[in-house]
């Protein structure tokens, strides 16, 4: 299979805009277009190629690369959203929640900000932590968006959503999305607007409260320097790599992962192939070495594996993942010596370091296969236990 340029599945959801078709080149009579599906194996819209073909139906295991087909289905969705209005306020479930009730995983996702309106902004999370009662009791009077954390933003941040996050992108964002191959949103709150049928749209309250998590917690953001270019977002169902190139770069697949990479600015080429703003292209694992050329701003998906090493000397401690992050993620205090010999209360203080690690980079300890220290593997369960 060679590199090839993926024609996505285009949604006409009532918040969204024109861009996507005027300035990102999607080619559909759907209006409005607020969304284009950009690799997504999904049933609701599948990516297809030139021939017709869906990439489903033609990538084999080996291009998709070991690391995509150890999921018991695709794991990633890739998405451009252009919102002309403001997207309900929602929230997407857990895998645990949607497992049990739907047999499908659940929706962490991230999303880069392509363009930003002037005063354009998101809601994540809360400000401050409340009950269920506090939040059914908001959205009965139409407050909740007063109980959500508001950021402005920018073109060019990018955000990490973990499933069970409130959230909600507001009118003049146009937005990289990647996310868990899942279509399942929970409405809490939609400004009483009607669908094209002239019918209030349907809310989800009783099951987006059983999913949400009530806490307030931090904006995650999470940057490493690494070979490709800048890591900015970890996930067991996904990596996300931000390539400014200005010139020529070569890059490479290997029987891991493909790459699958969009031009969120400028052109240039890949391979011998055009590459214009808004366009994906699919580089299968088997394909080996590349070259992306030209003055652009590129997005590159896949999927990884990460294990954690962390090496310690006398009051100084560190934990990295994988060396191509390139970034120490956490410090503390430790005695010198090895796992084994630290006590209990040393092994809480690590677990808990790891912990401030995820919060920090979305990663969670299923991610991790194992931990090196000082050259000695050790199985995760001797630091996590029961956190697994």
């Amino acid at each position: 299979m060679d590199i090839e340029k993926l024609y996505p599945e285009c949604k006409d959801n009532l918040w969204g805009g024109m861009k996507l078709v005027e300035k990102y080149g999607k080619q559909t009579e759907k209006r409005p277009c607020a969304e284009s599906w950009e690799i997504s194996y999904h049933p609701n819209g599948k990516t297809r190629l030139a021939n017709g073909k869906t990439l489903e139906e033609t990538a084999s295991a080996a291009e998709l690369g070991a690391n995509a087909t150890a999921f018991d289905r695709f794991p990633m969705l890739v998405k451009f959203i252009d919102a002309a209005q403001d997207l309900s306020v929602q929230v997407h479930p857990t895998d645990e929640y949607a497992l049990r009730d739907y047999n499908s995983y659940g929706k962490t996702e991230m999303w880069y900000i392509a363009e930003a309106e002037e005063g354009a902004g998101i809601y994540l999370g809360f400000r401050e932590s409340v009950t269920k009662e506090e939040c059914e009791k908001a959205i009965k009077e139409n407050t909740l968006s007063d109980k959500l954390r508001f950021y402005p933003v920018k073109k060019g941040e990018h955000y990490f959503v973990p499933a069970g996050t409130v959230h909600a992108i507001c009118a003049g964002c146009l937005v990289y999305e990647i996310q868990q191959n899942c279509d399942l949103t929970y409405r809490i709150y939609d400004y009483g607007r009607r669908d094209k049928n002239g019918n209030l749209r349907e809310l989800h309250i009783k099951k987006a409260l059983e999913t949400a998590c009530l806490e307030a917690k931090e904006k995650i953001a999470f940057s490493a320097e690494c070979a490709e270019g800048e890591r900015i977002g970890v996930s067991r169902y996904f990596t996300l790599t931000r390539l400014k190139l200005n010139g020529e770069k070569r890059l490479q697949t290997d029987a891991a992962s493909f790459r699958a990479v969009t031009c969120v600015s400028g052109e240039g080429k890949i391979g011998d192939k055009i590459m214009r703003r808004g366009d994906t292209f699919f580089v299968p694992a088997t394909y080996g070495e590349f070259t992306v050329s030209g003055t652009a701003e590129l997005l590159i998906a896949e999927v990884r594996k990460y294990h954690a090493a962390a090496s310690y000397s006398q009051n100084c401690g560190e934990l990295s993942l994988a060396d191509d992050l390139g970034a120490v993620l956490w410090r503390d205090t430790f005695a010198a010596g090895t796992l084994g010999v630290f006590t209990e209360n040393e092994k809480r203080a690590l677990a808990s370091g790891f912990e401030k690690m995820f919060r920090k980079t979305g990663i969670t300890a299923r991610d991790i296969t194992y931990i090196d220290f000082c050259g000695e593997n050790h199985a995760i369960e001797e630091i996590f236990g029961n956190l697994r």
